[in-house]
């Protein structure tokens, strides 16, 4: 099956409401440092497609009961760089389109602009994630991702489309990103929603931190060492994680934009992912 339900390990402060998800593809070349998908996935910073995909897709969606969301995606980025070729995701919208899927879409990168024309006319919410609108720090984190600044113009065109919009400014890190807050803040004070989440380790994952950035993880590392440790993930001390996510709600809801948290054991309104955004 491809469209399979979300979050398959039952993480312990998962928050979503009930959705399915699809990978479009097995893998993504954002190559984001943090990213946790390469402890599950093998040679996860390569990506290859999924053969026979789209006619066994059909498949599925005849049978698919229509009151539910299907995600795209979050272990790999429905936009790959191959996909201004390919088209493969396009195809995948258009099939939402003919069978009236409901559609909540996540990407770090500005290749949507091709499909607005597909997604004004899907039941949808399109939204991405900006780590920081800082283009240095963007690049070194999210080498291969599209810069922030036309992720962002994207979105506002979406927006102007009459597309329900949202936004993740994740991972927010303490002593890199959380100090550029404001700005990336400022940058999506045109969305409906925004969820947030702080850095969270795997063994993979840290490896890759210390290695690109070692000054910063002498400093950080410390505080992960004091934190807590929840299905397989280093957390911040819950104290200092609360404190960054209050201060992050209290920012974000002063701008009249809906607050939500990912695997933090903290609230979201009207929902964690932005999935309340999808039209009925």
């Amino acid at each position: 099956m491809y469209i399979r339900p979300f979050d398959p390990w039952k993480a312990k402060l998962c928050t979503c409401p009930f959705k399915y998800t699809l990978n479009v593809y097995t893998g993504c070349d954002h190559a984001c440092v943090y990213c946790y998908i390469t402890s599950y996935i093998p040679h996860a910073f390569r990506v290859r497609i999924k053969e026979g995909l789209l006619p066994k897709l059909e498949k599925e969606l005849r049978k698919f009961d229509r009151r539910y969301i299907i995600a795209l995606s979050y272990s790999s980025d429905p936009y790959p760089t191959i996909e201004r070729e390919l088209g493969i995701t396009r195809k995948v919208l258009e099939l939402f389109k003919r069978y009236d899927i409901r559609c909540l879409l996540l990407t770090k990168s500005d290749v949507f602009e091709r499909d607005l024309d597909i997604l004004k006319e899907l039941k949808c919410a399109v939204g991405i994630t900006v780590t920081t609108v800082d283009e240095r720090k963007a690049k070194l984190l999210e080498p291969n991702a599209p810069a922030p600044k036309d992720r962002i113009r994207v979105l506002k065109k979406a927006k102007s489309e009459g597309i329900p919009v949202y936004a993740r400014i994740d991972p927010i890190i303490p002593f890199y990103t959380w100090g550029d807050f404001d700005k990336t803040l400022n940058a999506l004070s045109f969305v409906n929603h925004i969820t947030v989440s702080t850095l969270k380790l795997r063994i993979d994952s840290k490896r890759r931190m210390f290695a690109k950035f070692p000054e910063l993880m002498e400093k950080l590392w410390p505080l992960y060492e004091k934190g807590e440790r929840i299905g397989g993930y280093y957390y911040l001390p819950r104290e200092l994680r609360i404190k960054i996510l209050q201060e992050a709600e209290r920012k974000i809801t002063e701008r009249g934009i809906t607050f939500g948290s990912c695997r933090e054991g903290y609230r979201s309104y009207p929902s964690c992912d932005g999935s309340h955004l999808v039209p009925l």
